[in-house]
């Protein structure tokens, strides 16, 4: 086993070595512009581009039109966002989101309210879970769009797509769904889902970082955006700028890998996940699980210690990487507006250590995790004014 230890996979993934061979000639001999089409190098670049576009495609049941590649999914959520939401103004000026999508969203939504639009953001329930019926309430006449994302970044919670995604069909709206978390983890359909608009990014799923993907449906129903960024009309106009060829070799391989073992790879890190939420359950009291554990990520683990707080016991983790709350807000001192939302008390979310375990994470890592914050939570908590009444959780095991 080698140290440090990587277990944070939701902030980011290592780039899977065959992922890596894919993309290292496109840095190398075949640097070709894929828009260059007076010669080889370009030729070369575009079918890359090509047939990248068709590997993302075929993850998520779409066809390669319909695959705008962005810088990644937060350009993706922007672009999809307010692409939708401006081109749909004349039908309507209301947005419907849930109170736990990653920032990316809910800021591209804000920014839309102070232009004028109507935004309505539901609630969820304790298990991190969006109900339909609140969705189905919230809609007006007026509304035009539905974001709601398929997983969460902090607890892993799946949201229930196939049923937000009919009703959104039945009344004509766009239906945007941030799958960052999702896609490659898994199985995602855009058509079974009824999903329009879709932002995915290649660093979450063992792809390299700057490269992501928006799906734009254009079978059947065609949905329409506004261009976000004009300019020399790459991407069909919706995102110009120069194709970062090797990145988007990346995506697709990356994809092409999801699409071969995605099965085979979620149940091995569900199994992970398993060994150590239960190693760490029987050894600790006071320990809780934040999210639904039915509708999950198979990777993802959060978890609040009560009586310690997630900054010190993180400190003490000094061998193994993890998150005390979203990884791209993990200088907040206060408690995330994901936790917030499932109600999770202040001194509770503090706690809490979110674990993601993925593709090349091992049995033996996982097993010496568990002894490191076993040992670290009862340090913390014999010291603790707030967990005075705690023996060494060592001993009660």
């Amino acid at each position: 086993m080698k140290l440090p230890i990587y277990m944070d996979c939701h902030a980011t993934t290592p780039v899977d070595p065959q992922v890596m061979d894919a993309m290292l000639p496109f840095l190398r001999e075949h640097f070709g512009n894929a828009a260059s089409r007076t010669h080889s190098f370009g030729w070369v670049a575009e079918e890359a581009v090509d047939r990248a576009r068709a590997q993302v495609a075929r993850l998520l049941g779409g066809e390669a039109r319909e695959i705008v590649f962005t810088a990644g999914a937060t350009e993706s959520a922007y672009l999809g966002i307010r692409g939708a939401a401006r081109a749909r103004a004349e039908q309507g000026r209301h947005i419907v989101t849930s109170a736990i999508e990653h920032k990316a969203v809910l800021g591209t939504c804000r920014d839309l309210e102070r232009e004028g639009f109507d935004l309505t953001v539901i609630g969820v329930g304790s298990d991190g879970r969006v109900a339909v019926d609140e969705v189905r309430a919230a809609l007006r006449e007026d509304t035009t769009l539905v974001c709601v994302m398929a997983a969460n970044n902090e607890i892993g919670t799946l949201q229930p797509l196939s049923e937000i995604g009919a009703l959104a069909r039945e009344r004509d709206l766009v239906f945007f769904v941030d799958a960052a978390q999702a896609v490659g983890k898994v199985p995602l359909d855009v058509d079974a889902l009824n999903i329009d608009l879709l932002a995915m990014s290649a660093h979450k799923m063992y792809g390299p970082k700057g490269i992501g993907a928006l799906y734009v449906r254009r079978r059947g129903r065609r949905v329409r955006l506004l261009p976000q960024s004009p300019g020399g009309g790459q991407e069909r106009g919706l995102r110009s700028g120069t194709l970062n060829v090797p990145g988007a070799v990346g995506l697709g391989a990356a994809c092409a890998l999801a699409t071969e073992h995605l099965d085979t790879d979620a149940a091995r890190i569900r199994e992970l996940r398993e060994r150590l939420r239960t190693g760490l359950e029987s050894r600790l009291q006071d320990v809780t699980v934040n999210g639904s554990l039915e509708h999950r990520l198979p990777g993802n683990l959060n978890m609040s210690f009560a009586g310690v707080q997630g900054e010190s016991l993180l400190m003490q983790l000094n061998d193994v990487a993890v998150s005390p709350g979203a990884a791209c807000d993990s200088k907040n001192a206060e408690p995330s507006h994901v936790m917030r939302a499932i109600g999770v008390a202040d001194d509770l979310a503090r706690s809490s250590i979110r674990f993601g375990l993925g593709r090349f994470n091992t049995a033996e890592e996982v097993d010496y995790v568990i002894e490191k914050v076993v040992r670290a939570v009862g340090t913390l908590r014999a010291e603790s004014p707030l967990y005075a009444d705690a023996a060494d959780p060592i001993e009660r095991s």
